[in-house]
């Protein structure tokens, strides 16, 4: 090994074992710019709906909405773009993909999301899809709430009785009694007058433990997280305090609220991976979440501002069964020598290929992604087997233990498949690794900037 690599090796394992643990979670998806979290909890699933701001966004620029999934609440699957402006032909097409939230109910999912009117201001529409993962389709063919004023970040809630609500909008705050169909609603528009003191935009409305919670983004700009609570599911909302401060870290906030496996989760955005990369204030944002409790009376404790690590897994993955190569907890670049500061940047993308669906395609080299929390049992694997496409030979794959310059476990060189559409499982020896870990497939190590496409890996016994 040449001294610049064990230059490069002794950095990676100093660096990345201090400061991977504190990056590796917060913000919960690198490979896109997303915003306006919308989490649905579907059994032992959290299907995220995330706003999608371009990367070449200097103000809002969004023409879709991407879905993740998680069951661990730390590796997140890319599903893509579960709907984009294209669903909804008779809104405007170049831009105003704006914040929208999913709910069962019968067996369908209703997403609901803001657009824009071309001609005239923000409406909500919505799309029905028999699975959280689509096809959505737009079954009015018009908005379910006309074009208004502040007419957008729509929230939904189902109550005991099986009455459900739409609630929106900036400044102010109104709701409609939806119809079982969810697609239509009895009676007009409400304008809840008495709403919340700071309350701006981003309404969540949930019901828990008797207590109905409207929580919201507050005091523009910076926007915080504050809450009310009710004895109805409109109110009257009486303020109760910040579930999570304004700070200049972030001009804007979104909170969406879940229980997952008896713990409650809140979901936001700050502007992290935007700042790693330009000091310049761009609609950038990037979804982060913390873990939130409540107090006997139901009272919230606020939280501090977003941090850089994220919240407990709630169960680890299996490195026996298939894992998508899009399932991920971080994902960045290796700075090339030893005088480069460690500072995430795009090193890695996800797309869609039009024969495995979602895969991984690393954009720099060398570059990884960290699967955390994989737990290999008693018993160490013989194989690490990958599902691989590439035009070109000569790219790399290294599996590294806890840290990108840990522990060596399998190493894959990548072969010419015929091209980046044919596709090809590669199986190596891996050595002898047991227990739980976290697992750095780093692409390239030896910065030969050779372009493929990763599906799945598994580990065999």
């Amino acid at each position: 090994m040449s001294k610049r690599k064990i230059r490069q090796a002794a950095f990676l394992a100093a660096c990345y074992c201090a400061s991977l643990p504190a990056l590796a979670d917060n913000p919960v998806i690198q490979t896109r710019f997303t915003a306006d979290p919308a989490p649905l909890v579907v059994g032992d699933t959290v299907y995220l709906y995330a706003g999608h701001d371009e990367d070449d966004a200097k103000g809002f620029i969004m023409r879709d909405w991407r879905l993740y999934s998680s069951k661990d609440m730390v590796n997140w699957t890319d599903h893509g773009a579960a709907l984009s402006l294209a669903v909804f032909p008779w809104a405007y097409q170049d831009n105003d993909a704006w914040a929208a939230q999913a709910i069962e109910r019968g067996g369908k999912f209703y997403f609901y999301a803001s657009v824009s009117v071309k001609g005239a201001n923000q409406a909500i529409a919505v799309a029905v899809a028999d699975s959280p993962l689509g096809p959505f389709k737009d079954v009015l063919g018009h908005p379910l709430i006309a074009p208004g004023t502040g007419y957008f970040d729509p929230t939904v809630m189902i109550d005991d009785d099986g009455q459900a609500y739409l609630y929106w909008g900036n400044p102010n705050l109104w709701y409609v009694k939806l119809n079982k169909d969810m697609v239509s609603y009895t009676g007009g528009i409400t304008r809840i007058d008495a709403k919340p003191k700071n309350y701006q935009e981003g309404p969540w409305v949930y019901k828990r433990k008797g207590h109905y919670y409207l929580a919201y983004a507050s005091s523009c700009c910076s926007e915080g997280i504050g809450y009310a609570m009710g004895g109805s599911p409109v109110g009257p909302w009486e303020y109760k305090g910040q579930i999570m401060d304004p700070s200049v870290l972030s001009t804007g906030n979104h909170p969406g609220i879940i229980d997952f496996h008896d713990k409650t989760y809140v979901f936001g955005f700050n502007y992290r991976l935007n700042f790693a990369e330009t000091p310049l204030h761009r609609e950038r944002r990037s979804i982060t979440v913390a873990q939130m409790d409540y107090r006997a009376d139901g009272t919230i404790p606020t939280l501090p501002f977003w941090d850089n690590r994220g919240v407990e897994q709630v169960q680890p993955i299996s490195p026996y069964s298939r894992v998508e190569a899009e399932t991920i907890a971080w994902a960045s670049r290796i700075p090339r020598g030893r005088d480069r500061p460690f500072e995430w940047a795009s090193g890695v993308t996800t797309e869609r290929d039009d024969k495995r669906g979602m895969v991984v395609v690393p954009l720099a080299s060398p570059s990884f992604v960290k699967v955390a929390g994989v737990d290999f049992g008693e018993q160490a694997p013989k194989t690490f087997t990958a599902s691989l496409a590439s035009a070109a030979s000569g790219g790399k794959i290294e599996v590294h233990a806890d840290a990108p310059g840990g522990p060596l476990v399998a190493t894959v060189d990548v072969a010419a498949t015929g091209g980046d559409g044919v596709w090809q499982t590669q199986s190596v020896k891996a050595s002898a690794i047991t227990g739980r870990h976290d697992l750095f497939l780093v692409f390239n190590p030896d910065e030969r900037d050779v372009r493929f496409k990763f599906d799945y890996w598994q580990f065999h016994h």
